[in-house]
């Protein structure tokens, strides 16, 4: 019965999956769909709809994105884009393949260049069974045209659009996007701002991994560097250390409650101190992110 508890609750987070993809009937109206746009530094914005948070660089070479929401968001990002210079985007950056950034490809795809991790252009092509569903194949013209498994450059609007993977976090083809110049760095969903990640371990994701890349960000990345995260509101060093320290100790308590033998449901009972409790607010609740961590450090 625990086990049927948890895969419904697991179920609830399908927004942040290709799941999605065949089906809207969970979201409002597309009319109640509103775009919120932030000015991030010069000419970087933030654009933020109903899934994972957007970016954009304008210019006179025309828009580069990076991630492209829910189909239900298309029309809409497309207004919001337009004001900024152009609906059709020249340039789209998949940061990982999950619907809430990868769905608006099919309604941008035919004008726009869809740069991806190699991995992404596998998933979607083939989307992984998930939380036992399988999602159909996304349509040739919003899979990624250009891909890479290091890392890549676009150059446009005077600035380097760099996009570098890390591997095995949140999935198996995760990039973070670096706008060099403007001091900007997009994470895609490595970042939850303030609350437990979701961390797709049947996409090749672990918590381990997260927890390196983080690590890794952190020793590299600026001081004063403006962060847009895959979900939540911008960010700073700061909040990306908070973070980082919330996933490091959460795993310990479960690493240690495992290795003096307590079974998972023993150890979801006794829970998380009460100081994660804001870090289990979200969609993915304290449970959830306890069941995830005994998964992912269950792997051999």
């Amino acid at each position: 019965m625990r086990k049927l508890i948890t895969s419904i609750i697991l179920s609830g987070v399908l927004c942040l999956s290709a799941l999605a993809h065949n089906d809207d009937s969970h979201f409002e109206n597309k009319q109640d769909v509103t775009v919120k746009v932030t000015k991030v530094s010069g000419n970087v914005y933030m654009l933020q709809g109903r899934g994972g948070n957007i970016g954009a660089i304008v210019g006179p070479d025309g828009i580069l994105i990076i991630d492209d929401d829910y189909k239900v968001v298309s029309e809409k990002l497309r207004d919001a884009l337009k004001e900024l210079g152009s609906a059709s985007p020249k340039f789209i950056v998949n940061t990982h393949w999950h619907g809430d950034h990868t769905e608006g490809n099919e309604f941008f795809g035919k004008q726009s260049i869809i740069v991806a991790h190699t991995n992404v252009r596998k998933r979607l092509m083939d989307p992984p069974v998930i939380f036992g569903q399988k999602t159909a194949p996304y349509v040739s013209f919003a899979l990624p045209m250009l891909t890479y498994t290091e890392s890549m450059s676009v150059h446009i609007n005077g600035e380097e659009v760099k996009t570098v993977h890390y591997p095995n976090g949140h999935t198996d083809g995760d990039s973070v996007v670096f706008f060099v110049k403007a001091n900007v760095v997009h994470l895609g969903d490595d970042f939850f701002v303030g609350r437990f990640p979701f961390v797709d371990l049947d996409s090749g994701g672990s918590v381990q991994g997260l927890i390196r890349n983080i690590d890794s960000l952190i020793k590299t990345l600026p001081a004063d560097a403006k962060l847009i995260p895959g979900h939540g509101p911008l960010a700073t060093i700061t909040d990306l250390k908070a973070y980082h320290q919330i996933l490091v100790e959460t795993s310990a308590i479960v690493q240690d409650a495992m290795k003096a033998g307590k079974s998972l449901e023993e150890i979801k009972k006794t829970g998380l101190p009460e100081k994660y409790k804001d870090a289990g607010s979200g969609f993915i609740k304290t449970d959830v992110w306890i069941d995830t961590i005994h998964r992912s450090y269950s792997k051999k």
